[in-house]
This record gives structure tokens, sequence and C-alpha cells, in this order.
């Protein structure tokens, strides 16, 4: 298979945004210096898409940041599933390898994160509290789990406890709450921090939010404030380098956690890695630099599914739509190439684009991906009846183990 090597993609000086003074990003002892860290997405921070981002992020001559895998799921990982062996295995050229597990049983957390410690599968892991996909929620995972105060401190004490006589970090990233009458982001970070947590993330939003609405940067604030002897890092509607240097001058928070904003613009990390530098360069790139973008994500999707074409053409489809926002590009060549099967196919279709269309400004940035409308928290019965776990919701709990990410 011919290789092609990474874009050089064109940079334009646009708006100079004075930088925020911010000393390097530590989470225990792995220091990052541009305070940056790609949110964990299921079925696109694998290790393809993480290379890209890396790539854009060191492309422009500084430190790249922290790319998080995809979530894996504590039982998952226990049991020895092929496929959550694979999120949790990096690249020779990844470092430091960062993986976030969930987990709703504090004994089954416990071992994923000694299992990936003990066998030196990454140098930091992230618990994620943030999920509020109703088949988690209506279990109590996921973001309806820090209601459960006692629960939540047992599944951070046992990861912390596992991971610290290897030297590796743990940190939590977690939503506001449930919905607006039932916030728990607040006493959830204090309890973390004591734990011995190397960070806490925000994403400030609530579960009844899912993605909707606009994200509280005044929560992420009010936690920095609360949570002192770690650092803090805000998520949330970062579209844009000009968006994360807005919120940590607005939060004062440490660093920012980038999810929907890359998606299809893994050059973002540029964006963000010159901004934070105090540069002013940013990445505007023309359909071809787009194309040759898209077809470097396929091959190594390839290589990530260990030469599957097909599987890993399949996977590269949900990608498409986010690639080509904005872009001149008619809706039979995105049919085409939503349901692309093999690299030829993707050779030919991308050759067939007006290659020399320009970046198309506005209408490739801002939202990425579906924000859909606030909804109703599905929980257990009698969850929010009382912060503390009793016996009936233990057993239900270990349901809530499924193959979900999000937050």
């Amino acid at each position: 298979m011919e290789r092609v090597s990474a874009p050089t993609l064109d940079t334009t000086n646009t708006a100079r945004v004075a930088a925020p003074v911010l000393p390097p990003l530590q989470i225990g002892p792995i220091r990052v210096d541009t305070p940056v860290v790609l949110a964990p997405m299921a079925g696109v921070t694998n290790k393809a898409f993480r290379t890209l981002c890396r790539e854009a992020g060191a492309s422009v001559g500084e430190d790249p940041g922290l790319y998080v895998a995809e979530m894996v799921t504590s039982r998952a990982l226990v049991e020895r599933n092929t496929e959550a062996l694979r999120i949790v295995t990096f690249g020779a050229d990844e470092s430091p390898r960062s993986a976030q597990v969930y987990g709703v049983d504090p004994a089954t957390v416990r071992e994923a994160v000694r299992i990936i410690v003990a066998e030196d599968r990454a140098d930091h892991v992230d618990l994620n509290f943030g999920c509020p996909v109703p088949k988690v929620t209506r279990r109590g995972g996921g973001a309806a789990l820090p209601w459960k105060r006692d629960l939540f401190a047992a599944i951070v004490r046992g990861a912390v406890e596992a991971a610290r006589p290897y030297g590796v970090p743990v940190t939590v990233k977690m939503r506001k709450g449930i919905d607006d009458d039932h916030l728990t982001y607040l006493e959830a970070g204090r309890i973390a921090e004591g734990l011995g947590v190397a960070a806490v993330a925000l994403h400030a939003r609530t579960a009844a939010q899912h993605y909707s609405g606009t994200a509280d940067w005044s929560a992420i604030a009010r936690l920095k404030e609360t949570v002192t002897r770690v650092p803090v890092l805000g998520n949330g509607d970062i579209w844009s380098a000009e968006d994360a240097l807005r919120m940590v001058e607005e939060t004062g928070c440490d660093g920012v956690v980038v999810g929907r904003g890359c998606q299809g613009r893994p050059w973002l990390f540029a964006d963000l890695a010159a901004a934070f530098a105090g540069r002013p360069e940013r990445v505007r790139p023309g359909l071809r630099d787009v194309a040759e973008t898209v077809f470097r994500h396929g091959e190594l999707m390839i290589d990530y599914f260990d030469g599957d074409e097909g599987k890993g053409m399949r996977d590269l489809r949900k990608h498409m739509a986010w690639y080509l926002k904005g872009y001149a590009v008619g809706g039979d060549s995105r049919r085409a190439l939503a349901m692309v099967s093999t690299l030829d196919e993707l050779r030919t279709l991308l050759d067939a684009l007006d290659l020399d269309a320009p970046y198309p400004g506005e209408a490739a940035e801002g939202q990425r991906g579906r924000a859909g409308s606030p909804k109703t928290p599905h929980l257990p019965y009698g969850w929010l009846d009382s912060r503390e776990l009793d016996a009936e919701h233990s057993e239900r709990l270990r349901e809530a183990e499924l193959s979900v990410s999000g937050g």
C-alpha cells in the first residue's frame, strides 16, 4: 500500500489574541507545556485520529498536548476483551499514553486500572463520570453516578490506590450533575481532590442538557475556586483556539479539554498550540489539504484494524460530514464518500472533487456534530431519594457497565 506523508496545511495569520500566561499543565509526574487535552470520544479518538491530532499539534513546533484514547469499560478490560485491549494499545511514538476507564463497581474499576498500570499500557488514567446516555444513567452510571457520593468516592479511591504504586496519575472527568436541581460537581471535585486525583475536568453541562444549549463556563470558574490543590480543566463549546483562550481567561482554569470541536478538524490542535504560545497563525486548509488528511486518516484506520480495509473504511465513513463541513462538495459526492469501501475508491472519490477550492471561512467553523435537545434524565427508581447507595441500587449498578462513552 503506497503511503502519503502527512499534508502540510497552509496557515494564515488571523486575529492576534493575547494568550493567557499559564504554567505548564502538571498531571502528576506528566508535564504538558500546551495545556490542551483531547477528550475521549467513542468511535473517534482511536489511535488513527490521535495520530492526526498529535501531528497537527507538533507541526507548529510546540508541545502537542495530551491525547486520551476512547473510553474502555472496566468489565471489558478485566474480562480481557479483544477490542478493549486494542483500545488501550498505543503507538510506539505516543507519549504520554492516556486511557479512560468507565465503570460502576469499585472492585472492577480497581482491577481494570491495576491491569492498565501493571501491564504498562498507559501513563495516565482518566475516570469517566460524564456519560449522559439514557441506557447508562437509567442504571445509575455515567453522569448520574456522583449523586451517590459514597459510590463515587469508592471508585475514585480504588483507582488511585491501584495506580499509585506504579506512579501513574488518575484524573476525573465529570458533568455539572444530573440536572440544575441536582448538581454534584463541586462536592465531587472536593472528594476527588481529597482522594488524591491529579486533576479534575468539567464538561460544563448537566446530563439533562446532553450536548444542547450553551456550556456554563461559570461552573468551571466555581470549580476552580473550590478545587485548589490540583489542576482544573474546562470542557464545553471550544470550537476554535480563540474559544480556548477565552475559556481560560474567563474561568481561570488550568487547561482545556477539546471534544466535538476537533471532529473533522484535527488541525485544530495546531491552532491551539500556536494560540497558547502567543502566536497568531491558524490553519485554514483548502479542499486539497482536507482531501489528503482524509486519505491519510483512511490509511491509518486500516493500520489500526490490522490491515482490515473494509473495517477501516466503514469506521472512516462517520468522519466525512465533519471533514467536508462548509466546503463546496455536492450531495452525490458526499453520499459516495459516506459509503466508501476501499482505499482505492476513497482516492478516486477524493481526486474527483474540486481540489482547488479554497478554505470556505466561517462555513467550515463553529459547532460540530449533533447538539440534540435537552432530555429528562433516565434514572433508577428512587435514585434521587438519597445521596447514599443502598443494596438494591448496588446490585442494579452491576448491569450499567456498557460500552458507551460520552461526557
